[in-house]
Formats: C-alpha cells, sequence, structure tokens
C-alpha cells in the first residue's frame, strides 16, 4: 500500500461522510482502486490525488491550487471552498512535503472544515503557517485547534481572527498554550472575547512561555476582562508584540495596564489605540512606563487626549532616564507651542525618539475661572476691616427702613473700596430687587449670604464626594488587579512557607510550597490573646495575665503544644508555673497534679479561691460554727 493511500486512512475519509458524496459504495470502490495502485508500485502525484479527491466528495477542483502545488506559499484566500472543498485541500496536502505557509482565509470553512484540515496537520509536519481567519469556526472549531496545538510541533504561526469565538472558546487556548511552546505568532481579533474570556487569556498568557506576537484587537475586553488580562500580561515572560487596540479599555483598564508595566520586562511593542482613555487614564499609564524599560513602540492613537496627555507622555520620556520609548503614535491630538518645546528639548537627549502627533493648534482644556459671589467680596471686606452690614449703608439709609434707591445703591458701591467689577454690581442689584421695584432691600443680604455658605458647603460636599468614590474605585481596580495576580500566577511561582508536617525525632522538619495567596502572618485579636501560626500549624494561646501576656514553654517538648488558660485577675492569687515540666512519653505533664492532657492540648482549670488555705483551718471553722 502506497503512501498517499495511508494518507486517506489517517484522515479517516470513510467515516467522514458527508451529503454531497454520492453513495459510500463508490467511495469504497475508489479505495479499492487505490489499493491495487499502490500494490502495482505506481506513486500517485499531489495533483492527481487532489483531482481524485474533489472528485469523490463532490467539488470544483481549483485550478490555482493546482498551479501553486510544490510552492512555498498557497494561498487560497477568498476562493469559498466550504467545508468540502477545505477536505479535498487537506486529502491532496497529507503528503505534501513543500508548503510551509497555507491561507485559507475567508473560505467558509465551519468547524467541520476545520476538523478535516485538522486532521491533516497530524500527517503533515511541513505547513508552519496557518492562516484560517474569518471561516465561521466559532466553539466546534476552536475545540479542534484547541486539541491540534496541545500536541502538534510544526505551527509556529496561526491566525484565528474573525471567527466569533466568545468567553467559553478561550478557555480552550488558555488550556492549548499552558503546553505549546513552539507557536510564536497568534492572531485572535475580530471576536467577541468580554470579561471571562479575559480571565481565560490570563491563564493563558501566564502559563504560556512561548507566544511572542498577540493580536487581541477588536475585541470586547473591558472592566473586569481588561483588569484580569493585565494580570497575566504582569507575570508572562516572552511576549514582545501585543495588539489592545478597539477594545475599550477604559481609564480602569490603563490603570491596570500600568500596574502590569511596572513589572512586565519583555513588551517592546504595544498598541493601545481607541481604548476610550482619558488625561487621566494616560497619567495612570505613565506610572507604569517611569518603570519600564523595555517598552519601545507606544500607540495612543485615537483615545480622548489632548495636550496635556501629550505633555505627561513626553514628560515620561525626559525625567525617566532608563526608559526605551522610540515612538509615541497620537495622530490625532492637536498640540501647542509648550509641546513642541518640550519635544525639541526631549529630543537633545534622546535623539531617537519620534512622536506623531496631528499638528499644532491644540489647547490646554481649562474650565474658565469660577466668578466670585459678590456678596462674599463684601462680607470678606466687611470683615477685614471689622464692619457691620448696617454700618456699611448708614450713611445712604437716612430714614432706617433698610431700603435704598438702586441708583444709590449703585453709586455708594462704585465710591467704596469694595473690589467689585460693574457685572458683579449689577448681579448682586438683580438679586436684591427681583420685582424691579427700583428699591434695595439690604437685608436680602443677610439672606443671601446665608444660601452662599450653604452653597460653598454643598460644592465642597460634592467635591468630597467625588474624590471619595474615585479613591475607592482605584482602590477597588487594584484590589481586583491583585487578586488576578494570584489567581494566574504560574505554579512553579512558589514561596517555601512552615508546612503541616510534624517534626518527629527520625529527621529534620520538612518544608511545603504553597501559594503566594496562602502565606500566613502573625496576627493579634481584639479578645485579649495573641495567635501565633507554629510550624506544625497548631496554635498556641497565650493569655492576658495583668494587663501583659505569659507563657510558659516547656524547652525539652518535642514539639509545640497548645494549651489555653483562662484569664486570671489581680485580685486573685495568682499561680506560678516555675516548676520544671517533665516529658512522660509522648504527652506533656507538669508537676502540679492540676493540669492534664485532653485531645493532644493542655488545659488548666481556675484554682478555687480558697484552695491555698490549709485543710485543718477549715475543718476548725465548721466545727466552731453555731448550730441554728
Amino acid at each position: 500500500m502506497d503512501r498517499s493511500h495511508l494518507s486517506l486512512d489517517s484522515l479517516s475519509l470513510a467515516e467522514m461522510v458527508s451529503p454531497y458524496e454520492t453513495d459510500l459504495e463508490d467511495e469504497e470502490e475508489w479505495d479499492a482502486d487505490m489499493e491495487a495502485e499502490g500494490s502495482s508500485g505506481k506513486n500517485m502525484s499531489t495533483a492527481e490525488l487532489y483531482l481524485q479527491a474533489c472528485t469523490m466528495v463532490g467539488v470544483v477542483p481549483v485550478r490555482y491550487f493546482l498551479r501553486n502545488l510544490g510552492s512555498d506559499t498557497i494561498n487560497l484566500n477568498h476562493h469559498g471552498l466550504g467545508p468540502l472543498g477545505g477536505k479535498a485541500i487537506a486529502i491532496a496536502l497529507v503528503t505534501d512535503v513543500h508548503t510551509t505557509t497555507l491561507e485559507l482565509k475567508d473560505n467558509f470553512l465551519l468547524g467541520e472544515g476545520a476538523r478535516y484540515i485538522v486532521e491533516m496537520l497530524k500527517a503533515n509536519f511541513t505547513i508552519q503557517n496557518l492562516d484560517l481567519s474569518d471561516n465561521h469556526l466559532q466553539s466546534a472549531g476552536a475545540e479542534c485547534i484547541a486539541k491540534l496545538l496541545l500536541d502538534n510541533i510544526s505551527i509556529k504561526s496561526i491566525k484565528l481572527s474573525g471567527n466569533e469565538f466568545t468567553d467559553d472558546d478561550a478557555k480552550w487556548f488558555a488550556e492549548a498554550f499552558s503546553t505549546n511552546y513552539r507557536v510564536k505568532e497568534l492572531d485572535l481579533s475580530h471576536n467577541q472575547f468580554c470579561g471571562r474570556g479575559g480571565e481565560h487569556l490570563s491563564q493563558m498568557l501566564a502559563n504560556n512561555e512561548g507566544v511572542e506576537v498577540l493580536d487581541l484587537s477588536w475585541n470586547h475586553l473591558r472592566m473586569k476582562g481588561a483588569v484580569a488580562f493585565c494580570a497575566g500580561l504582569k507575570v508572562n515572560v516572552t511576549l514582545k508584540h501585543l495588539d489592545l487596540s478597539w477594545n475599550g479599555f477604559g481609564n480602569e483598564g490603563a490603570l491596570a495596564l500600568g500596574e502590569a508595566l511596572k513589572f512586565n520586562n519583555t513588551l517592546v511593542y504595544l498598541d493601545f489605540s481607541n481604548n476610550r482613555i482619558t488625561n487621566e487614564g494616560v497619567s495612570m499609564l505613565c506610572k507604569g512606563l517611569e518603570s519600564n524599560d523595555t517598552l519601545r513602540n507606544l500607540k495612543l492613537a485615537y483615545n480622548s487626549l489632548t495636550v496635556e496627555g501629550a505633555l505627561a507622555l513626553i514628560g515620561v520620556i525626559k525625567n525617566s532616564p532608563k526608559t526605551a520609548l522610540e515612538e509615541i503614535n497620537i495622530c490625532n491630538v492637536l498640540v501647542n507651542e509648550n509641546f513642541m518645546q518640550l519635544l525639541e528639548l526631549t529630543c537633545q537627549e534622546h535623539p531617537s525618539l519620534e512622536v506623531q502627533y496631528g499638528g499644532g493648534g491644540g489647547f490646554i482644556a481649562k474650565k474658565p475661572p469660577k466668578r466670585l459671589d459678590p456678596m462674599k467680596v463684601i462680607q470678606d471686606y466687611l470683615d477685614q476691616r471689622k464692619l457691620r452690614l448696617w454700618d456699611f449703608f448708614r450713611n445712604i439709609d437716612k430714614d432706617g427702613t433698610m431700603q435704598v434707591p438702586v441708583s444709590e445703591f449703585r453709586k455708594a458701591v462704585q465710591q467704596s473700596s469694595i473690589p467689585l467689577e460693574q457685572f458683579q454690581i449689577e448681579e448682586l442689584i438683580q438679586k436684591l430687587d427681583r420685582d424691579r421695584t427700583g428699591m434695595v432691600d439690604y437685608r436680602g443680604l443677610a439672606d443671601t449670604r446665608k444660601q452662599m455658605m450653604r452653597d460653598h458647603r454643598r460644592q465642597l460636599r460634592k467635591v468630597e464626594s467625588r474624590q471619595k468614590k474615585e479613591k475607592q474605585k482605584s482602590e477597588r481596580i487594584l484590589k481586583t488587579f491583585q487578586s488576578a495576580v494570584e489567581a494566574v500566577t504560574p505554579r512553579s511561582s512558589m514561596v517555601m512557607s512552615p508546612g503541616g508536617a510534624k517534626e518527629d525525632s527520625s529527621g529534620p522538619r520538612h518544608f511545603s510550597a504553597t501559594p503566594l495567596s496562602s502565606w500566613h502572618h502573625i496576627t493579634m485579636s481584639n479578645s485579649g490573646r495573641y495567635s501565633v501560626t507554629n510550624m506544625n500549624s497548631e496554635h498556641v494561646h497565650l493569655p492576658m495575665i495583668g494587663g501583659a501576656a505569659s507563657s510558659h514553654r516547656t524547652p525539652s517538648s518535642p514539639a509545640i503544644r497548645s494549651y489555653s488558660q483562662p484569664n486570671l485577675t489581680e485580685d486573685g492569687p495568682r499561680l506560678s508555673l516555675a516548676k520544671p515540666a517533665s516529658v512522660q512519653g509522648s504527652c506533656l505533664t507538669f508537676s502540679p497534679g492540676d493540669l492534664s492532657p485532653v485531645a493532644n492540648h493542655l488545659t488548666r482549670s481556675r484554682p478555687a479561691l480558697n484552695a491555698t488555705k490549709p485543710a485543718a483551718k477549715i475543718s476548725e471553722r465548721k466545727k466552731n460554727r453555731p448550730k441554728k
């Protein structure tokens, strides 16, 4: 039997029956003919094998494929092959030893066609670059490809863009790339990865040590998914090129990404374009760039940035001597003269720096200066001179009715030294003469002052509340990020901590490796006892006697035992435990008879207050007691 027939058997063509195949008997006859040819010693060429496969599955042969057989690259993009056309291609390429790059983009292969390609790659170890983008593979295709990547050793680059993968499909890739270290380039762009997908991809980054180029653009990684993904990036040690554009990370994701860049020392290229970040998000990202010394190319185009964000980026490069940034893309940001001057000074220290910006004419977004309340100005003026409001208007209010004409009020304010502008005076007159009577009732100034103070306090509360919410939000994001880091920490990142193994006389104590999240510390409780985690995971409770902790530890004990003792008041007699303890067998006993081991714990009850008195005195007291 020749090699071509063995290859067909490896694809299990007899089991892959499709509705387009005419009859099972015809297929068996065709297999019999193949066996006859093999026995005659004639090797069938790849072209002949492909033609017969097309006849068998009922599809039209692709002449472009026949013309390019034997070349390094076969490009069959946009040919409309379908699942059966992919099956014919797979049959032909089983025995091929020339093709290293196979491009099958946009052929509507579906999960069925992906299964045929996967079966072919189990026998073909020549193909290294595979493009299956835009083929509607969905969950079935994701599972097939993931199972292939668990064992395949030839694929170095695979493109799976636009295949409608969801969060549940991300777990297949996380599992596959936990053991696959051959694939260097992975394209998962234009899919539907969201929150849980970000968590699975985080696991993939944390456990994989082979992927160097990862494209996750045009997905839905945001909020929790973005924070979880950045946790995996923090512990990754191989990724160099990362595309996260068009995802919607937001300022929350920028904060987590900045934390990841503080520790990641392999990433060279980062595309963070169109991720809904503002100047605040850029400032958070800059905190990570200050500590990073490997990132060279940073793209932040099509984000909501202004000159402030651009100045922050250039300031990081100028003030961080160890930065490696050489190219920054903010092509949609308009800059100003201050930015150009700072960029020129920075380029003198970093000649290789190149910044792409949108042009001049930009401005720093500043809020218009807030107008001072005229009543506050008057009140400050009076407070400085220790005057009352009534004293100020006494000269113009001859009758003492607390009402003056508008013209006289305006003239008096203008002639005074109160620092009020004309528009502020008119604003004050409108407040005091709302009914347009021509008379100003300056008693309303007191009410206006009260309202002003209430508004001021309300504004302060709003600012404090907003700052508090922003701080809580940042702390919550960092806490989520830290929890995600602990969840994706590789199993090899362990610390040595005291475990539960007990020391025996046969050898030294053993230590067990536990994750970072389960490391124990000494804790203090409010119940008056200190709880210390000892070497054999048993707790020693030290009571508080007279405001200070005291304990008695037997030096000859083979292991630290746990015992508890109630608190003794200062008024009661204190029991002295100065007598040495003796070791009897495996239990620990004290010379006083009040101690007894119960369930590996030594307990001592509080002695009676009259226990120290002699028994003879007690009997005499009973005798002298009068009888009723």
